[in-house]
């Protein structure tokens, strides 16, 4: 596992004394920098096996931070030196369409922003990746178990184990405020071989080293 530092969300304060106790995830609208490295480094991944001219971001339009990812995005592609393609989807049938899109426009990788709506239809996205043969990443494991090339996130079962922490102090009597606030920083590379075979493509030995999880 890879371990980093992000800012803490600040406590939502109840009353004087008193705090909301959540465990944030790093996810990208929380550190711009990291943020860029992160869509820099997934872009990177895209020259395994073969040239990635085309990269699509797909970006849920109604995620309070979709011009910000897209800003960060763009920023990284720019960096790279590949051609962006941006396309939208807030429902099931508009995933069909943007995959429809994406494929017209010729791109020939994919990047799914991190998004509750978008991550819960990641046995849909990588349905279609499969079905058009697009390699794509997304931020979850649970992508990339389900037949996506590759997952590059943060670990929500680490993020999980801090909240239940959480609510075993509570239960023992602590009360809120005296709770530090936490983050949850663990980062999970899983990379889908069965998947790139499909695809074509090779990934490569270092890689693979720095996977937390590789799936045969």
């Amino acid at each position: 596992m890879r371990e980093g530092t992000l800012p803490l969300t600040p406590p939502v304060s109840l009353a004087e004394g008193e705090r909301v106790v959540s465990i944030p995830s790093n996810g990208p609208r929380q550190a711009v920098p990291k943020t860029r490295r992160r869509r820099t480094k997934g872009l990177s991944m895209f020259s395994v096996g073969r040239q990635a001219d085309v990269i699509a971001f797909l970006v849920n339009p109604t995620n309070a931070v979709a011009k910000l990812d897209t800003s960060n995005v763009r920023e990284a592609a720019q960096t790279k030196r590949v051609q962006l393609q941006i396309v939208e989807a807030r429902s099931k049938r508009e995933i069909d369409t943007a995959f429809a899109s994406l494929i017209q426009q010729g791109a020939s990788a994919l990047i799914v922003q991190v998004d509750p709506f978008l991550d819960g239809s990641g046995k849909q996205l990588a349905a279609l990746a499969a079905r058009h043969a697009v390699p794509a990443i997304a931020a979850h494991r649970e992508f990339a178990a389900r037949g996506g090339l590759i997952s590059y996130g943060a670990s929500l079962a680490d993020a999980y184990r801090l909240e239940g922490n959480y609510v075993g102090r509570l239960l023992k009597g602590e009360r809120p405020a005296e709770l530090p606030v936490q983050q949850s920083v663990k980062v999970e590379l899983v990379i889908n071989l069965k998947t790139a075979k499909a695809l074509g493509l090779t990934i490569p030995p270092s890689l693979l080293l720095r996977a937390d999880q590789i799936i045969e």
